[in-house]
């Protein structure tokens, strides 16, 4: 059985590393700590164009639905719509983009994103909303995938926590700040401002990628005793990558239902559950720079993240009976899944090494994106069939059982090395 069977694919890497000078990479690009600054803060600004472009019409949500002259739950479809054509467009069009520089994918799918904003903006009718979406979320699927491989690529293996949070960074500044700057346009300025502003950003960004960011990614991983040969196999990327969905699917299906887990809890806080989720995010921000510092403990910290968000889940079973004790868990829970996704997409990308980041690239934002829609929907039936109150323990289940498997999945994996 080849290493990728299981998907349908051959052990060929989507894309092929050229061999690249480093001297693309402009020292004056590289600052403290050895990160090339620039280019990795571009490459955050894209991840939070695509979160901001992702749930924008939840957040113009009423707007939307009126100016469209549809129901609210038929532009809440238009989130669920992205997230399933991330999941199907990914890898055909890492596939068929393949032959093509990683810097040119990223610009020209911003240009595509920024197109579709505008699209969708325009928009007389719902149908042509969902054209322009679909487009969209196409154009998000490949640039998550080629993102997530080629901030890899920038630095050498031992920077690549530190630079993966820089990036993601950008994705949690979009659900903190720009799904809000968004309502706050559509608020003043109509909901269809909103999408031209993000368009506007989408170009923005697509030149600053064409001018700030090194025109190739330099092999500097050279050496390093994570990189893999172009034959590795891909089984321990895979298994990580299915674990970290599996935990991803048990936090959104407990998350769904943050403000019925956690009444008690916010009615203690000024602001209430606003201030409630605003620290949710603040701890989730200190995770993300935790898991930065991880180094050569990476393993180890993204076990641990994932048992500390189990641990925090399950306790969502007694906030609303001991209110204070509600407030830390939902902070921890906040620490523990901030720390996730950087440790998560860093250790999928170290296992995958310069020959095979593409693929790993492209996996993440499938089985993230699947985890996602699994754990709402099954979120969905505990809460129709049992009730609210019954959904802290399977959903702290799934991500236990996850954690277990990453645990096992490491040894193993050091076993072998």
């Amino acid at each position: 059985m080849s290493d990728f069977s299981v998907l349908g694919m051959t052990t060929e890497p989507l894309h092929r590393p050229a061999a690249v000078d480093r001297a693309l990479v402009d020292p004056a690009d590289v600052g403290r700590g050895g990160l090339p600054w620039r280019a990795l803060l571009v490459l955050a600004c894209a991840t939070l164009i695509m979160v901001t472009g992702e749930m924008l019409p939840t957040a113009v949500l009423p707007q939307m639905s009126a100016g469209l002259g549809v129901s609210q739950a038929s532009t809440g479809l238009l989130v669920s719509l992205w997230a399933a054509v991330v999941v199907v467009a990914s890898f055909p069009l890492v596939r068929l983009t393949s032959r093509l520089g990683r810097r040119t994918v990223i610009a020209g799918s911003l240009a595509v994103f920024a197109f579709s904003s505008a699209v969708t903006a325009l928009a007389p009718n719902y149908a042509v909303a969902v054209a322009g979406r679909t487009l969209g979320a196409a154009a998000v699927g490949l640039l998550w995938a080629t993102v997530n491989a080629y901030a890899a690529d920038l630095v050498p293996d031992h920077l690549l926590a530190r630079a993966t949070a820089v990036v993601l960074g950008g994705a949690m500044l979009g659900t903190v700040l720009g799904t809000p700057a968004g309502r706050f346009v559509a608020d003043h300025a109509g909901w269809r401002a909103s999408f031209w502003l993000l368009a506007a950003a989408g170009l923005v960004t697509a030149w600053l990628v064409r001018t700030v960011v090194p025109a190739g990614a330099a092999l500097t991983n050279a050496g390093s005793h994570h990189r893999a040969s172009s034959d590795s196999p891909l089984t321990p990327v895979v298994a990580v990558t299915l674990l970290a969905a599996l935990v991803v699917a048990g936090h959104f299906g407990a998350y769904t239902y943050v403000t019925r887990l956690a009444e008690q809890p916010a009615s203690l806080l000024p602001g209430g559950m606003a201030t409630l989720l605003l620290g949710f995010g603040i701890a989730s921000a200190a995770g993300l720079t935790l898991a930065g510092r991880a180094g050569e403990r990476l393993p180890t910290a993204l076990v641990a993240s994932t048992a500390g968000m189990a641990v925090a889940v399950l306790g969502l079973s007694i906030a609303n009976a001991y209110a204070v004790a509600g407030v830390v868990v939902v902070l921890a829970w906040g620490l523990a899944f901030g720390a996730l996704p950087p440790l998560a997409q860093t250790r999928i990308l170290q296992l995958a090494g310069p020959h095979h980041r593409a693929t790993a690239g492209a996996l993440i934002p499938v089985l993230f994106n699947g985890g996602i829609a699994v754990g709402a929907a099954l979120a969905s039936a505990v809460v129709a069939h049992q009730g609210v109150d019954a959904l802290p323990v399977p959903a702290a289940g799934l991500i236990a059982a996850a954690t277990v498997g990453l645990a096992v999945t490491q040894r193993v994996i050091a076993r072998g090395a």
